[in-house]
């Protein structure tokens, strides 16, 4: 078939310089019988092809098709492309011709059977206030100048499209419980249905069909708040593919430039701050702007309950030789003194509580690796007193050391230097037992004097430290309201006669 510009071409020729067929094949190389259709009839561009000949790749079609018969039996995202294809001809098998032709092949191919068809989406428009979809993802984050990878809650309102993002250190149950709650004060209510994968969080096993077996935890807490819970089909995460597109929308708007803190709550701050401002962004298709969509919607909710889920772990334990207790793979520290006692642990989302008989005897930030220890070198001073010898290799004291100010060093090191190395190490232990009942600002500022006024004694610090810990006020005694004198005639008559 001709070009439009050979055909116009064609009729320029005959209809206005008035050469004659043969003079135009001969000048243009078709054949007269073309010339012949292009000047009696309208231009119709190209017809389509009923049979693309492959020349070079019709040897190779059987291998090709017996390749992509296979890919019907192979997960979906380990199955030939096209360019696999065309690689593993060449490299197997010899092939010489080009990668188009391969490309065009496979795309008829595969669209045979079945495995090129992209699937049709219904426009679908939610009813306000009655659903909402859940999610995590992954983000990085800098803490205490460090790259930390976290995981990061998503939910969205199908309604109003309304987002709140939540960042945690891993997406335990007990952090996905936290973050929905989270989520539900948020939003002022409880959403009738949620929308989840399959989590293992949330479910035990997947059943036929839309059956599912929950976790028993998960049951409690979702009949506590009284929503229903729909799971989507395995690996069909766009039945909830508008907080698919939170997910990713969140990493690249909220999280970019890395946010930078000293720990998570801060960043979730402004995670919250931004999820505000969202409100103000009108959605495509919508006619209204979120916040105002939402307002709509939040009567629609069902109420908070009047107290909030208890979201803890309780378990037993017992304090090993290390003064420590294992929690989830982990250990944290006691004082020595509870060494071999049986002690009660409450797991919180970020933090472990210790109880000694009813009474709390350690605290600890919560870990979520496996083999780390949380050691405070409070709870190991008594101890280093007694065996002073191994203050410099005990590990909490070590962790510590790369805290402490300059001054710190500089005056345990004077303390070795005035009492030598054990008696100077006692008397260190005792500048650091003052950290236990003052703050540690006061009694940081009260080594750095010690330091500049050469004190080498504790006494020294002890006395130092009064001078920048806040004193009581006194107030003088006439701000106080007197009580009216006392009439005290009604003793008269208690000497009477017995």
């Amino acid at each position: 078939m001709l070009r439009m510009d050979q055909y116009e071409h064609i009729r320029t020729a005959y209809r206005v310089y008035g050469q004659t067929i043969s003079e135009i094949a001969r000048t243009t190389g078709h054949s007269r019988n073309t010339i012949r259709k292009a000047l009696k009839q309208p231009y119709d561009g190209y017809s389509q092809r009923q049979h693309q000949p492959y020349p070079v790749l019709g040897a190779y079609l059987d291998i090709i098709d017996g390749w992509l018969r296979e890919d019907q039996a192979s997960p979906r995202k380990q199955r030939h492309t096209a360019r696999r294809i065309f690689d593993r001809l060449v490299d197997e098998h010899g092939y010489s011709g080009s990668e188009s032709n391969v490309r065009k092949y496979v795309r008829d191919a595969k669209a045979g059977l079945g495995l090129g068809h992209q699937q049709a989406f219904l426009p679908l428009e939610p009813e306000l206030g009655q659903e909402a979809e859940v999610d995590w993802g992954t983000a990085t984050v800098v803490l205490q100048g460090q790259p930390v990878k976290v995981k990061s809650f998503c939910m969205r309102s199908k309604g109003s499209g309304k987002p709140f993002v939540r960042l945690y250190p891993c997406e335990r149950q007990q952090a996905f419980f936290d973050a929905l709650m989270h989520a539900f004060a948020f939003y002022g209510g409880v959403f009738s249905r949620l929308i989840f994968d399959n989590l293992t969080s949330a479910v035990r096993k997947v059943l036929q069909g839309k059956a599912r077996l929950e976790q028993e935890s998960f049951s409690r807490f979702r009949a506590y708040y009284n929503f229903e819970a729909r799971f989507c089909n395995p690996g069909a995460g766009h039945e909830k593919g508008g907080v698919e597109g939170l997910v990713g929308f969140s990493r690249r708007n909220f999280l970019v430039p890395l946010p930078e803190a000293d720990c998570l709550e801060e960043i979730n701050e402004r995670l919250l701050r931004q999820c505000i401002a969202y409100g103000q962004h009108t959605i495509r298709g919508k006619d209204q702007p979120v916040e105002a969509l939402f307002e709509q919607e939040r009567a629609c909710l069902l109420p908070l309950p009047e107290v909030a889920f208890v979201n803890t772990q309780l378990l037993s334990a017992r304090a090993d030789k290390y003064a420590t207790v294992m929690v989830d793979k982990n250990r944290y520290s006691v004082p020595t003194r509870l060494v071999g006692q049986s002690l009660r642990v409450i797991c919180h989302v970020e933090q472990v509580e210790i109880f000694a008989q009813s009474r709390r005897v350690a605290c600890h930030r919560r870990l979520f690796a496996n083999n780390q220890w949380q050691l405070d070198p409070d709870h190991y001073l008594e101890l280093l007193k007694q065996r002073p010898l191994a203050f410099h290799s005990a590990r909490p004291i070590r962790n510590w050391k790369k805290h402490w100010p300059q001054p710190m060093h500089q005056l345990l090191e004077r303390f070795c230097q005035a009492h030598g190395e054990s008696r100077g190490i006692k008397a260190f232990i005792e500048v650091l037992l003052l950290f236990r009942n003052h703050k540690a600002e006061h009694v940081e500022a009260a080594i750095a004097t010690a330091v500049e006024a050469g004190i080498s004694a504790s006494d020294g610090v002890r006395h130092l430290l009064h001078h920048y810990t806040p004193q009581p006020k006194i107030v003088a005694l006439e701000r106080y309201a007197r009580l009216p004198e006392a009439d005290v005639s009604v003793y008269a008559g208690l000497g009477g006669e017995s």
